[in-house]
Parts: structure tokens; C-alpha cells; sequence
């Protein structure tokens, strides 16, 4: 019991939070993406970490999180700590592109603190190829690109008329269903029409804003670490000091720890793939 009522009140504070966002655009239809990442645990062993973003297409925003961000759950579902920890090994941000107009703002927490970066939309130079192939049931074009030092492959369809995309990737003359480099793989698991609106966050004075290049460093420094797997929380040279709250919970046998407004605290992790390199 005790279990369910921390985790009731974690998704209700987070609720809350957005209940106070300010409404910037509204969701013309919403992509919920499998995301899939090749990398290792903590003892060098190849492992495939899994979650979900959903994506919310606006007229002006698109607003790319993580699934468990999006406030808008099925009846018969539960919101789900493990889930949680789960995006926490896989660290995806919450990007808007075209907030504000003409720039792309990400969001993200690196423990202790929230950060924020801005920079205009980067253009992608797609090059188009005649291959097709059918992908969650659409017909698709497929088009590659270097993208911040990675190489994408992906196949979009004119089905679906968006230049939107999962994460970041965006403009090609169709809605990306899959996309894929040597290490991450998105693919669209769902489309629904839904009108949601899309919001920011409150604009509360802890947020750490910076240009995003800058931000990006920062995460590729620190997660790049070779500490990091076996030690996520190297870097922080007073941990117990950095920690405002706390919260153990036990799920199947498992104890999970919630801090700092209710973000999963890490005792391991895997080892870092980067979607961007700090350098374009």
C-alpha cells in the first residue's frame, strides 16, 4: 500500500506541474515511437535498453518526450516507476522544435538540477533515395543524413503529411516512421488522433539555461565517463548533500529509490551512446 500511494503521489505532483504549464500549441495528431539502444551493462555485456516518446505534432510545435511525460494515459493503464528508471538509463530529453519560433529548446534533468538549451532548428541535409519499404504498415521513402557526427537511416511516408519526426530528426516531405543509426533505433508503434495540448514547463527560477551546445557537452562529459556504468553518481562530490528528498520504494524485489522531486536516483547504469556528439 505504501508502495502505491509514493507512486500515486509522484505522477500526481508531476500532474500538477504540468497543469500549470502555459499552452503554446495544440497536438494535431500524437506518434508514439518504440525507441531501442545497443549498448552494455555495467559488466561489459551487450544489452538492448527499451522505451517509448510520444510525440506531439502541432501547426507551429512539435514536442518529442518521453512516453511516461505525456499526460495523457489510457484508462486501463498505470503509470509505472520501473518505467520511469527505465528512461533515466536511456537519458531523453523533452525537445520543442519551433519553441520558441525558429528554435528548438530542450529540457532535461542531470542530478541534481534541471537544464535548459536553446539554439535555432538545425536543418538536416537528407539525401533521398528511390528504396522503399513498408514500415508499421505505411508505404515509405527511405533517406539518410549525418546528423551531429551520426549517420541516420531512415524511411519516411507521404501518407502521413508532417515534416516531424521522433526526438530531433524532422524535415523530409512525410512523417518519419523508422529511423536508425549504428546504435539507436525509433520506430512508430502508434498514431493517435488526439488534440492534446502542448505545453512548456513553469518557468521556475532553478532551471540551469544555457545554449544547447553547451548543455550537450555537459551530458556527453558526464555520461561519457568511463566511471559512469558502474557509478552513475561520480561526478557529484556531495551526494547526500545534493539530495533535498528521498523515497525507497521496493518493486518486485527490487529497490528503487525516487529524489530530488521525485527523479530516479541510479546505482548503475549502462554505458553511454550519445544521439548527438558534442561537435557537429
Amino acid at each position: 500500500m505504501k508502495k502505491i500511494l509514493v507512486t500515486m503521489m509522484a505522477f500526481a505532483l508531476t500532474i500538477a506541474a504540468q497543469g500549470q504549464a502555459e499552452n503554446i500549441d495544440t497536438a494535431q495528431f500524437v506518434a508514439v515511437y518504440d525507441y531501442e539502444c545497443r549498448t552494455q551493462n555495467d559488466e561489459g555485456q551487450d544489452i538492448t535498453d527499451r522505451m517509448q516518446l510520444a510525440v506531439q505534432v502541432g501547426r507551429t510545435v512539435v514536442k518529442s518526450m518521453p512516453r511516461s511525460a505525456y499526460p495523457v494515459y489510457d484508462g486501463d493503464s498505470k503509470p509505472d516507476v520501473a518505467a520511469g528508471f527505465q528512461e533515466a538509463l536511456m537519458h531523453m530529453p523533452t525537445v520543442w522544435t519551433g519553441y520558441p519560433e525558429g528554435q528548438t529548446t530542450v529540457r532535461e534533468f542531470i542530478f541534481p538540477h534541471n537544464y535548459e538549451g536553446s539554439e535555432p532548428t538545425p536543418d538536416i541535409a537528407w539525401m533521398l533515395t528511390d528504396d522503399t519499404l513498408t514500415v508499421s504498415g505505411y508505404l515509405c521513402q527511405q533517406a539518410t543524413a549525418m546528423c551531429r557526427g551520426l549517420e541516420w537511416r531512415v524511411w519516411y511516408t507521404d501518407e502521413i503529411p508532417s515534416s516531424a519526426g521522433p526526438w530531433r530528426l524532422r524535415g523530409l516531405p512525410g512523417l518519419i516512421i523508422k529511423a536508425e543509426s549504428e546504435a539507436h533505433t525509433f520506430c512508430l508503434a502508434e498514431l493517435r488522433n488526439e488534440a492534446t495540448p502542448i505545453t512548456v514547463p513553469e518557468q521556475r527560477p532553478d532551471i540551469h539555461r544555457m545554449k544547447y551546445t553547451k548543455l550537450l557537452r555537459h551530458k556527453n562529459e558526464i555520461y561519457g565517463n568511463r566511471q559512469y556504468a558502474k557509478n552513475p553518481m561520480y561526478y557529484v562530490p556531495d551526494l547526500m548533500g545534493s539530495i533535498t528528498d528521498m523515497t525507497v520504494l521496493n518493486q518486485n524485489g527490487q529497490q528503487l529509490a525516487l529524489a530530488n522531486g521525485g527523479h530516479p536516483l541510479l546505482t548503475k547504469a549502462h554505458v553511454f551512446q550519445p544521439l548527438e556528439l558534442t561537435e557537429q
